[in-house]
């Protein structure tokens, strides 16, 4: 025989702690410690591990609930069983509540003892997997096309290209004004150099409206057009369908 399984009964009615014991007889490998009251099984929980407990939930002073609380914290591992003659739903999901493995409602029999020590002790099962199906763990596709607004894609056609030339166009400009601006605000502490700039300033001015002026002449009439159509496309989208 291997070793005994300790368990620990609490109950604050003798006959219930010698039920257990003459039940689980250490014949079937258990050994059985009994405790009044709450106080007095913290005390033997305090001088060595259970395997299981199993505590009545009407005691004085603390009841089993709270007993099941502080064993919990303490041995989150360690197994409890509620014995009760109080089986009413709020006393069972306070129990459920704080990790109650199984209930136990008098009159207590041979056979129900020596079932529940026997599952208390189970390994606990593995959490169920649920099953997929495989249509959801396929990628569904990109729709690259919404089906559903057509004129909605002839929009998005339409303006693409202007986006790309918006981009196009504008980023590296962008880019260049940066860093000039990085290489003016570095020269303008020269004073020799601040007269330069100046000048250079003037001239790039010069230089530059003419492509400034293209620039507004390009982009202003392409947003006029992608606004006209966006403007189309929704007018024609909110049209009552024909009955």
């Amino acid at each position: 025989m291997g070793a005994l399984r300790k368990v620990l009964v609490v109950d604050d009615d003798p006959v219930v702690g010698k039920s257990f014991n003459r039940v689980l007889s250490q014949d079937k490998g258990y050994v059985v410690i009994t405790a009044q009251n709450a106080a007095e099984a913290l005390e033997r929980l305090r001088e060595q591990e259970y395997d299981v407990v199993f505590t009545d939930i009407k005691m004085p002073g603390m009841d089993g609930v709270e007993l099941t609380e502080r064993v919990k914290a303490s041995r989150p591992w360690t197994p409890v069983v509620i014995i009760t003659g109080y089986g009413t739903t709020a006393n069972e999901q306070r129990a459920k509540a704080v990790g109650v493995s199984d209930f136990m409602r008098k009159p207590l029999s041979p056979e129900m003892i020596e079932e529940s020590a026997t599952n208390a002790l189970l390994p606990p099962a593995p959490a169920s997997v649920i099953p997929v199906p495989a249509t959801e763990i396929e990628a569904k596709p990109v729709e690259l096309i919404d089906t559903k607004h057509p004129y909605k894609n002839l929009a998005k056609l339409l303006a693409a290209p202007f986006i790309g030339l918006a981009y196009a166009v504008l980023l590296p400009l962008l880019g260049i004004a940066m860093l000039t601006w990085t290489a003016a605000q570095a020269l303008m502490a020269i004073p020799a150099a601040r007269k330069i700039l100046m000048r250079v300033k003037d001239i790039a001015l010069f230089v530059a409206a003419p492509f400034i002026g293209l620039i507004y002449a390009v982009m202003l009439p392409l947003v006029g057009i992608t606004m006209l159509v966006s403007l189309g496309v929704k007018a024609w989208m909110s049209r009552p369908a024909k009955a």
